[in-house]
């Protein structure tokens, strides 16, 4: 059998195994999913050494671990370097205006998100957004038209429960 083949058996042999214990270990299915890819790609990369081992499997979900532990870590780290660098800010001087914008934000698609923050949170033209995020301007444009109709639909002061109770009150 040549390698490719004696790996893809390898893979298809301990592949869920080792990620159901990465997920037991990390608590989350993607943090798994994420450092057992990362190891098998590893292990493919050094096929030759892994597969003379005592334990293939072992070698993968050793790997896996420490990529999860490390990812762990850097994100850890990142929180740390976030809180020194940025002072305590009061967050109850956030106003509800803010908090809804932010809340509705979170719940339009990613591309539209972007374009309607870059454009009218940071003020870069359509141009500017299309060259910063590797897109043609129309697409931009649609973006930027679809992420403010999501907002309106979501920043609108009426609750449709209340307008219902009223239109049955005074109809």
């Amino acid at each position: 059998m040549d390698d490719a083949g004696e790996f893809d058996a390898f893979y298809a042999d301990t592949s869920w195994r080792v990620l159901g214990q990465l997920w037991a270990m990390t608590g989350s299915r993607v943090e798994a999913e994420d450092a057992v890819a990362e190891a098998y790609a590893r292990a493919w990369q050094r096929w030759r050494q892994v597969r003379a081992c005592d334990s293939p499997e072992a070698w993968v979900r050793r790997t896996a671990s420490r990529i999860a532990i490390s990812a762990w870590r850097k994100a850890v780290n990142r929180i740390r370097a976030h809180h020194r660098a940025t002072p305590d800010q009061d967050l109850a001087g956030l106003g509800p205006d803010h908090v809804a914008l932010v809340h509705a934000l979170r719940q339009i698609p990613p591309d539209q998100r972007r374009a309607v923050v870059l454009h009218h949170l940071v003020g870069l033209s359509v141009a500017e957004i299309a060259a910063e995020v590797g897109a043609p301007p129309n697409t931009v444009k649609a973006w930027l038209l679809r992420g403010r109709r999501a907002l309106a639909a979501r920043l609108t002061d009426d609750d449709p429960r209340q307008s219902r109770g009223k239109e049955s009150r005074h109809g």
